[in-house]
């Protein structure tokens, strides 16, 4: 397949460039490097089934050629960019969403939405099923993102509905990997970025909160299978087993090797309480599961962050050589 990836600079969006090409697609990405990193790409800026385009998809746009999918990954995604970039995600998942769209039923090309987790909100029911509706505040500080990808979904079912648009959904929980960005905000890059730097592991309110975390090589290959499909979902991808976030910091400071100590901050406003998905229907429907225990998940992650590490030192100096405007 020729494939569309909007925020293909970005941390999901380049690992799914990197699965695509492996198996013999071709990718063309497109992103603004808003949130994005031109070193995630740097080592296929010469791979001869690779394009990139530097584009913000809340404009008009087009590409030349066939296109067979298009796989909508663009947006901030983690809370320092989305409150940084309120106007900018909302744009990104009304004016962006559609105009992905548009170029997917132009080109009558299979569309996959990457909506998240935060459609539930802080949830009232636990797990979280696809059937649930969630329980967003639509103003509260979370909201940009959360009502972005909730308009997303809308917007998704709509153009299947009326334009026949052969689009799905898929649904993102918390990932973790390599090409996370050191400061996004994430918890466990934040966590790592402390452990290695020898500070206290900043947890919010008293850590009892639960995420469930997905090693971002399980979350591609879910990613792959929608779009290898017809189905609409939603599908929930992420990986069932829920820890506290203070068991998260423990695990981190087992890999790392830290002995940073523990430094706990007031928990923020609409922070989600639990987070676990229920898989069930990416199972039976898509042949998906999580593979990649959290242990070898963060051991991996820990590696590429490391300070000098080949990981790290390559990408750097990869994307030092990239054209200027690349």
């Amino acid at each position: 397949m020729r494939v569309v990836i909007t925020g293909g600079g970005g941390f999901l969006g380049s690992h799914l460039c990197d699965a695509l090409l492996r198996r013999g697609d071709h990718v063309v990405a497109l992103d603004d490097f808003s949130t994005g990193e031109p070193a995630n790409v740097a080592h296929v800026r010469d791979h001869p089934r690779f394009q990139l385009i530097r584009a913000d998809v809340t404009n008009e746009f087009d590409v030349r050629g066939a296109v067979d999918a298009v796989a909508h990954l663009a947006s901030p995604a983690s809370p320092p960019d989305y409150h940084r970039l309120c106007l900018e995600t909302l744009a990104v998942g009304s004016r962006g969403t559609e105009n992905a769209l548009r170029l997917a039923v132009a080109h009558r090309a299979r569309f996959v939405l990457a909506s998240t987790s935060e459609v539930y909100g802080d949830p009232a029911i636990h797990p979280q099923r696809e059937d649930y509706w969630g329980n967003v505040n639509p103003i509260g500080p979370r909201s940009v993102y959360d009502e972005a990808k909730r308009f997303a979904e809308a917007l998704t079912v709509a153009y299947r509905r009326k334009m026949h648009a052969e689009a799905g959904i898929v649904r993102i929980f918390n990932t973790y990997g390599p090409r996370m960005r050191p400061n996004d905000g994430r918890v466990v890059s934040t966590f790592i970025r402390q452990a290695l730097d020898g500070e206290p592991l900043t947890i919010y309110g008293d850590g009892s909160q639960t995420r469930s975390f997905c090693y971002v090589d399980d979350l591609i290959r879910g990613i792959v299978a929608m779009l290898d499909s017809d189905l609409l979902g939603p599908f929930n991808l992420g990986n069932p087993r829920e820890q506290t976030v203070r068991e998260l910091a423990e695990l981190v400071r087992e890999a790392t090797g830290s002995d940073s100590g523990l430094e706990f901050m007031p928990l923020p406003v609409d922070d989600p309480t639990r987070r676990r998905p229920v898989v069930a229907r990416a199972q039976e429907k898509l042949g998906w599961s999580p593979l990649i225990p959290i242990d070898e998940g963060l051991r991996r992650t820990v590696a590429w962050f490391a300070p000098g590490s080949e990981e790290s030192r390559g990408s750097a100096e990869r994307a030092r050589a990239m054209p200027v405007g690349y």
